[in-house]
């Protein structure tokens, strides 16, 4: 590192530093940045020649190498795999405020590879690389409009904590992480406990009065060590097709805008196409291929842009949306429970021509996802996975394991509805929800979060609060804003914002922003939070009118629990010798589910309860102790001469001397009990090798006008007994 130019600076009491020019020389632009004792490599690779793509070929890439923090991965092949859930999330939450700022039309393929090389989670590496993308794509030739910063907000006891470390989360009721340029927020991801819009709106900007001082830092370095960027101008539209367009298809696009049904609307821009496209083949017969399909790539986009136009055009000036609503109207909602016989709990929420089936399943609690990563945490309780099939849009398309959105839309439905779970102790179970999204038109995601808590408290989960999900837009035109509520498809893909709010009657629990403007003020966010609210009102009060709570017991179909504690010294008698007493139990108890924790704490699991009883009274037996001075009744299972062997419990057996029997003095203890007989008698010693003594004479009545006997045993005061055959073994 000798050769690299260092920069450094205090962030909130930790060191923060930028090494620039010692590392990966060859690439575009490369740093390694460091916050206290984390550090990350970032690499910015960008060609120098577009791409022939439709869309920008941005790759955003994050990766921990487990030797970040001393580990060595897990699983047969002991190296790193495909990206973790949480790489894949942070390298779309990376992405998010680095995409919208580059210039619209632009195409290089440009690469941000992010490599965590010390990781401490209190000093957020995902932060940390965010950090590193946007300096070394601002050191680039390329045309970015940054530098951004990314920074996290806790709140713990009413106080907002800037990048709280992982115990103080656990105390906070806000997990924000914003980000954005000095000039405004332009990406928002966070998590809450029902947190007021007021409070979150406060947190939001307290963020970003810090991101400032990061993008400052970022400035005079870029301003020492930037290079000349190049210029990009948006390729100019053939003056001959946009004349044929405007001609021959303006109006008609205009019109078929107005179609308030999206699938007669398609219809009539597909007629549309059909008739351009011909004409086109006649304009330009003369072409060969690859012209030909240039010059119909630049006719589709501008006939895409016209209907852009008269689309945002409509909402700004008559405040009319593309199938008719008011701007603040939600959709038509429709709710169901119960769906399946043998699922746990199911559910299926629609909103106008959206619609997502939610299943929810309760397993085991050793039945958590195990998680390997740089964290302390290895595993997680709640799951919520997000499937989006290509026919919810009805196309045919690629159908396989989940890509990165489905990834992300899952983690927000999981975020949402965790803020409301029961703790493990009042509910110990693994619990999964999986959403499959069975037609889409815009905020897929908040249709699984409704149908997920509905399903959920078919199922028996006992919520905190049902929990409602929407989306808000954005179309900005100059000075004029028009929020809008409940996004469809349509408007996603040509307005601003989109802007996700999840959370009960009383609050947020998860949000999530991306926009695709230089920033919001706050005035649009508090009326975006607002609207939100009063849309999430509705939909929940469409909820409940289909379930108003949780359902007082699990599903017939869903394992029962019981919860017991032992002590932890006894674990291992009952588990046995390789696993035989406890196998023995499963097995005798109709393969009765049994998970035992370090702690001592034993779940066992069925689907009836008599299995579950038998396991307990099993267990109870094996780890029961006797306490000096409780009462039992007992069994004789065995006589001396000097007394009497009873057993308390199987497997647990004491002696009562011959002069314990009675308070009358006793010739010989056949006198008093036999083999076999029922007798209720008291602890009144254990010696230091578990050896019980017990009386029967401490628990009847002495004869009336009888003086007490001292009739300790004389000598040995305690015989010693034949070994029973499990001590032998």
């Amino acid at each position: 590192m000798s050769e690299a130019k260092i920069y450094t600076m205090d962030f909130n009491g930790r060191k923060l530093s930028v090494e620039i020019g010692g590392v990966a020389k060859q690439a575009t632009a490369a740093a390694i940045i460091r916050y206290d004792d984390t550090a990350v490599l970032s690499v910015t690779q960008a060609s120098k020649k577009p791409a022939d793509l439709d869309f920008f070929p941005l790759h955003v890439m994050y990766t921990e190498k487990l030797y970040a923090a001393g580990k060595i991965p897990g699983g047969f092949f002991k190296r790193e795999g495909r990206p973790s859930e949480q790489e894949t999330l942070t390298a779309r939450l990376i992405d998010r405020p680095l995409r919208p700022l580059f210039p619209d039309g632009f195409r290089n393929d440009v690469q941000i590879i992010n490599t965590v090389l010390s990781g401490n989670y209190d000093r957020t590496p995902p932060l940390t690389a965010m950090f590193g993308s946007s300096l070394t794509l601002a050191l680039s030739p390329m045309p970015f409009g940054g530098p951004i910063a990314g920074v996290h907000v806790g709140r713990v006891d009413g106080e907002l904590i800037l990048n709280p470390t992982e115990e103080e989360l656990e105390n906070s009721d806000i997990d924000l992480i914003v980000a954005g340029t000095k000039h405004a927020i332009n990406m928002v991801e966070a998590g809450a406990k029902q947190v007021s819009e007021a409070d979150m709106l406060d947190a939001m900007l307290f963020g970003h009065d810090w991101i400032k001082k990061l993008v400052a830092f970022q400035e005079e370095i870029i301003a020492e060590l930037g290079q000349d960027k190049i210029t990009y101008e948006p390729p100019m539209l053939d003056e001959e097709i946009k004349q044929y367009i405007d001609e021959e298809a303006r109006e008609n696009l205009i019109q078929a805008a107005r179609i308030a049904n999206r699938d007669e609307r398609s219809v009539a821009f597909d007629a549309i196409h059909t008739v351009i496209d011909e004409g086109l083949e006649n304009k330009y017969a003369d072409l060969d291929k690859e012209d030909f399909a240039k010059k119909r790539k630049e006719t589709k986009k501008y006939m895409d842009d016209i209907v852009k136009e008269e689309v945002r055009r409509r909402i700004v000036e008559e405040k009319v949306r593309p199938d008719g609503r008011p701007l603040n109207e939600v959709r038509t909602l429709t709710s169901e429970v119960d769906l399946f016989e043998l699922t746990h709990g199911s559910a299926m929420f629609t909103r106008g021509q959206t619609q997502a089936l939610s299943i929810t399943t309760l397993g085991a609690r050793g039945e958590y996802q195990i998680i390997d990563g740089l964290t302390d945490v290895e595993n997680k309780r709640f799951m919520l996975h997000y499937n989006f099939p290509p026919y919810s849009v009805g196309e045919n398309g690629r159908y396989g394991p989940p890509g990165r959105r489905e990834i992300g839309h899952g983690a927000l439905g999981e975020r949402a509805l965790a803020q409301v779970m029961p703790n493990e102790e009042d509910f110990p179970y693994t619990v999964r929800v999986v959403s499959e999204i069975l037609e889409s038109n815009g905020s897929t995601s908040q249709a699984s979060i409704c149908a997920g808590c509905m399903s959920l408290m078919a199922a028996g989960v006992p919520l905190q609060a049902p929990v409602a999900g929407i989306a808000m837009g954005l179309i900005k035109e100059g000075d004029i804003n028009r929020v809008l509520t409940d996004i469809q498809g349509l408007e996603d893909h040509l307005g601003d914002m989109d802007f996700k709010v999840a959370g009960s009657k009383d609050g947020i629990t998860a949000l999530q922003m991306d926009i695709k403007i230089d920033g919001l003020s706050r005035e649009i966010l508090e009326e975006a939070l607002e609207e939100a609210r009063l849309a999430r009102l509705k939909v929940l009060e469409n909820m409940l009118a289909t379930i108003p709570e949780p359902r007082p017991e699990v599903s017939k179909h869903a394992p029962k629990v019981k919860v017991m504690v032992i002590d932890p010294e006894k674990i291992r008698d009952v588990i046995g010798p390789g696993g035989k007493i406890i196998s023995k139990i499963i097995d005798d108890c109709d393969n009765v589910s049994i998970d035992i924790e370090q702690d001592g704490q034993v779940t066992i699991m069925h689907t009836e309860m008599d299995p579950i009883y038998c396991a307990m009274k099993r267990i109870e037996e094996l780890v029961r102790v006797a306490e000096i001075g409780e009462v039992y009744d007992g069994k004789v299972v065995r006589i001396e001469k000097f007394g009497c062997f009873i057993e308390l419990w199987k497997g647990t057996d004491g002696l009562c001397h011959i002069s314990k029997l009675a308070h009358e003095r006793v010739n010989r203890v056949e006198d008093v009990v036999k083999l076999g007989d029922k007798v209720k008698v008291k602890v009144i010693g254990i010696d230091d090798r578990g050896r019980i003594d017990l009386s029967r004479k401490a628990v009847i009545p002495r004869p009336e006008g009888m003086p007490e006997r001292d009739d300790k045993p004389k000598g040995n005061p305690r015989p010693r007994r034949p070994r029973r055959e499990q001590d032998k073994k």
